[in-house]
């Protein structure tokens, strides 16, 4: 995949992550206005979050890392693809299966896991119900995720893109539903989850159908290639569990303050916007790409398809790091702040929101940097990378709760999120010249951060001069954009005078797109 087609790629999922991510923020926006902060609210957010953990334990962050490389050499070798991707949907879904019935049932130990703070009121009795009524969300997205695994492979990033869209057009249709004919929003929430997973699976697997991998699943047999991709998945296993056990602990500091973890999780939502855009995608892409150059024995192609990709997060993600630390106060009030979300409540998500802003090029340069392991069938060490920020996310939260609050838990995602990216990037010295910068990247990068601290002065100026309409019901959407549009517009003028980036790399990519 050459440069320009690697951007393009990467500006589709992006473009579609976008696309989710708005229709994301609309679901977060009526879901605060409806319910708040309220018990309500963290007990969905908690019963949601237990399949999404898991999904991210077995599919995406672990299972998809084994398996898309070994699919996409395959494919490259003219090898049995179909038949090994059958194997390997087979045997996830007899596990899947199982896990989703021990899930349900042990629901009462997995909400105290989660959340110990809520036991003894309605949060527990109320996140039990809602979990087990969604749990078996984990079954059919885990499944999603190997097909968009199959689909990522074949270069079909739009199909798998869509499916993230389309969860979040149904909880936004549901919630219309429930206001309209007055059902309980609490549950209407809790049944639209598994709903979501069924469309979700159905949609990816006739997308996969269409390209004649119609995968329907068998008894499952452990073949000398499944048995391979185990041996290669277990540590990516672990090492997400790793990663979920850092989330776990976040949400057990969380749930001993009223609110927190409705107020983690708005700010979540927000960071998680240039995250998706950004850092899934290039990680969506460059994973398959870098997976066949191996194959092929393209040390240069896969050189400067890494450099590009990080020059391209780089260029995206540092800006918007500054961004959601400046003007953290009027994101949240401007998307969040009425009905039964007040003025303490976005001071809180704020306070999150900018701690987790600190952490997010670290958050991008991880999913950079990983396909470089993963491409090579090495999670032994990123496994090991992860364990220690463990041990860092775990002290700086619990050591911090005591001083900072609820704040402590973002903080300890972010710091141990920098230094996954040092293990990362230290351990990637001793490989190819793939994993190496190239002088344009060097060139360019210390641009990249000077235009994006400037940026940052002029967005804190215009949000003091725009104060008083960020502060006026119907003129504070004018005064957001006309903030937002100021912060663009400096960065990309300040960055173009200095030689960051050429705006005719971003017009290439966008023309081969439309072409």
């Amino acid at each position: 995949m050459k440069p320009i087609r690697l951007i393009r790629s990467i500006m589709v999922v992006g473009g579609w992550t976008l696309l989710s991510r708005g229709a994301g923020f609309a679901r977060d926006i009526m879901m605060a206005a409806y319910l708040g902060a309220g018990p309500v609210a963290e007990a969905f957010l908690i019963a949601f979050s237990l399949p999404n953990m898991f999904r991210r334990f077995f599919a995406e962050g672990a299972f998809n890392m084994a398996f898309v490389p070994m699919f996409s050499k395959k494919l490259e070798g003219g090898e049995d693809a179909k038949g090994f991707a059958r194997d390997a949907f087979s045997g996830l879904a007899g596990i899947l299966i199982v896990f989703s019935l021990l899930g349900t049932l042990a629901m009462p130990w997995l909400v105290w896991a989660m959340a110990s703070g809520f036991a003894g009121d309605e949060r527990f009795d109320l996140a039990v119900l809602y979990g087990r009524i969604g749990f078996s969300y984990i079954l059919f997205i885990s499944l999603v995720a190997l097909l968009s695994g199959v689909l990522n492979a074949f270069g079909r990033f739009t199909e798998a893109s869509f499916v993230p869209v389309l969860m979040n057009l149904m909880f936004i249709a549901s919630m219309l539903l429930a206001d309209r004919f007055g059902w309980d929003m609490g549950l209407t929430l809790a049944w639209t989850v598994p709903l979501t997973g069924v469309a979700q699976f159905a949609f990816t697997w006739w997308s996969a159908a269409r390209m004649g991998f119609a995968l329907v699943p068998t008894w499952p047999k452990m073949t000398p290639e499944l048995k391979r991709l185990f041996i290669i998945a277990a540590p990516a296993v672990l090492a997400g569990g790793v990663i979920q056990i850092n989330l776990l602990v976040g949400r057990q500091v969380a749930s001993f303050t009223e609110g927190a973890v409705a107020w983690l999780s708005y700010a979540d939502r927000l960071y998680q916007l240039p995250l998706g855009v950004v850092g899934i995608a290039i990680g969506t892409v460059l994973l398959p790409d870098l997976s066949r150059r191996l194959r092929a024995g393209d040390a240069q192609g896969g050189r400067d398809s890494f450099n590009r990709g990080t020059e391209f997060a780089l260029a995206l993600t540092f800006p918007a790091a500054v961004a959601l630390v400046v003007i953290a106060m009027p994101l949240c009030a401007v998307l969040f702040q009425r009905g039964a979300f007040g003025p303490d409540d976005t001071a809180n998500t704020a306070m999150a929101l900018a701690a987790y802003g600190l952490g997010l090029p670290a958050f991008v340069f991880q999913k950079v940097l990983q396909p470089l392991y993963y491409a090579r069938e090495d999670t032994r060490r990123p496994f090991r990378y992860a364990v220690i920020c463990m041990i860092v996310n775990a002290l700086i939260a619990i050591g911090l709760m005591p001083v900072i609050g609820f704040v402590a838990a973002a903080l300890a995602t972010t710091l141990s999120a920098w230094v996954m990216v040092w293990q990362l990037w230290r351990g990637s010295r001793g490989m190819g010249p793939e994993a190496q910068f190239d002088p344009r990247f060097r060139a360019r990068s210390w641009r990249i951060l000077l235009a994006s601290f400037a940026m940052g002065l002029v967005l804190f100026g215009m949000m003091t001069a725009l104060g008083p309409m960020l502060g006026t019901p119907g003129l504070r959407y004018l005064g957001l954009a006309l903030l937002i549009g100021a912060g663009i517009v400096s960065y990309f003028a300040i960055g173009t005078l200095i030689g960051a980036f050429r705006l005719s790399d971003f017009r290439s990519a966008l023309r081969r797109k439309s072409g």
